[in-house]
């Protein structure tokens, strides 16, 4: 194909994936924006054509939780290695979390993250704010701040200097502002406690115990009971534990409480994978064992949990080698989404319009997001096209994190992102970048 031209684009003769179904399909995409998707379309003059005969369409995947480390850590990753990451996985949208040094908390942090990113970031991108006791009262002016993802509260310690750990000063920040909080939910003063209990011969395999199911039910709890005296929105992060899709599904708030869970959770198994990655699939909260899997993968097929978010936190492989519990955590994991997806599919626990839900469409109505998640006239030509035929273990030099390593390298996958769109402009294809970078800033509506 020749490349597109001012995001002039049509797709021809895909399988289209939507929420409500698979049917074949042109995508025509013009100044960015999608017109049609319909069959018979023809090309206007000056509009760039993909054939998708025997491929798969899905909307441009939407990750809402992302770590790109910079400013402060680029030599774990940048804004402008994690995005290309992001697009060489299919995904176009990113939400990246505040937790970098220094912290984002301020307009002042919020500007210069997109100042950053400007002329740099593969795709379309937002970034939160970080909740602290001093900023508790404020939050509400800086949610506002033009791109700004949201507040993100952490409960409990991890990655970073962020933490509101008591339920007065959750409280206010609750009561600040209007959009939906995104929210980490671990019980800080029992990580002390388990933290400081911890054997000199622990190893990995410990993580799950140390931050153990309680840890993160217990704060969960008192999440949702600061939701309901207070009525705020909010986004319950990385959910790790069976516990906590049941009370989910018991206490059924509503809108009020959205959820999202990782591929790690969904992919990965305790003691297994620590006794053969170590550090490598240490991360927070932890990956637990096979009951707590069933029960992530039944919540998310059943809508329980809402969508998924990578949680993409890398760190260099020296750091990743230090012992337990000296290792920071956290997993690569943008590129990998769609792919591990697509194996579930294979494996029979989710279905493709599953998969445009849980990864498209759902997280972009969590947040508000303008256009994106859909491939509809009127939205953002965001899309990926898909081999279903390139089965095959995960190659090591596919990835493009900085981190370098992957827990799913050698994995067989079923299917892997060939063509990657933002706003009707090829932007990844065949392993390797096209063109600059074109990413903008997302818009949010009510």
């Amino acid at each position: 194909m020749s490349d597109a031209m001012g995001g002039n684009l049509l797709v021809r003769g895909g399988d289209v994936v939507a929420e409500d179904g698979v049917r074949r399909a042109d995508v025509l995409v013009k100044s960015g924006v999608v017109v049609s998707v319909e069959g018979g379309l023809a090309a206007p003059d000056g509009c760039a054509v993909i054939d998708a005969a025997g491929k798969l369409v899905f909307p441009g995947l939407v990750d809402p939780q992302v770590h790109f480390r910079e400013p402060g850590n680029e030599h774990k990753e940048a804004l402008a290695s994690g995005s290309l990451t992001a697009v060489a996985g299919g995904v176009t949208t990113v939400m990246e979390m505040p937790n970098t040094k220094p912290p984002t908390t301020n307009v002042a942090a919020i500007e210069d993250k997109f100042a950053r990113a400007a002329g740099r970031m593969w795709c379309d991108h937002a970034f939160f704010v970080g909740a602290t006791p001093e900023n508790a009262g404020r939050l509400g002016e800086l949610e506002q701040t033009p791109g700004c993802a949201g507040v993100k509260v952490f409960m409990g310690s991890s990655t970073g200097s962020l933490l509101v750990d008591d339920d007065e000063t959750l409280e206010r920040v609750l009561r600040s502002g209007s959009r939906r909080v995104a929210v980490h939910s671990e019980h800080e003063p029992r990580l002390r406690e388990r933290y400081a209990a911890i054997e000199d011969d622990a190893t990995h395999t410990s993580h799950p115990m140390v931050r153990d199911v309680e840890a993160a039910l217990i704060a969960t709890k008192r999440l949702l009971h600061l939701v309901e005296k207070t009525g705020r929105r909010v986004h319950l992060l990385h959910v790790s534990t069976a516990e906590e899709v049941e009370l989910l599904w018991e206490r059924d708030l509503g809108d009020l409480v959205t959820a999202e869970v990782t591929p790690n959770h969904l992919f990965l198994q305790a003691p297994d994978c620590y006794e053969r990655w170590g550090g490598l699939v240490q991360m927070n909260p932890p990956v637990r064992d096979r009951r707590h899997q069933d029960v992530l993968r039944q919540g998310l097929a059943e809508g329980v949990l809402t969508c998924i978010g990578s949680d993409h936190a890398p760190h260099s492989m020296e750091e990743k080698e230090r012992p337990y519990p000296q290792t920071p955590s956290g997993i690569p994991g943008v590129q990998t989404i769609l792919p591990l997806l697509l194996t579930a599919v294979r494996e029979g626990w989710l279905t493709l319009p599953d998969v445009a839900r849980v990864a498209c469409g759902a997280a972009a109505r969590v947040y508000g997001m303008e256009g994106k998640g859909v491939l509809a006239p009127g939205s953002h030509g965001d899309l990926v096209v898909v081999n279903p035929n390139e089965r095959g273990p995960l190659r090591l030099e596919w990835l493009r994190s900085r981190a370098g390593y992957s827990p799913y390298v050698g994995m067989r996958l079923e299917g892997w992102p060939e063509t990657t769109v933002v706003r009707g402009n090829v932007v990844y294809q065949d392993h390797r970048s096209v063109g600059t970078p074109l990413g903008q800033p997302l818009t949010f509506g009510a």
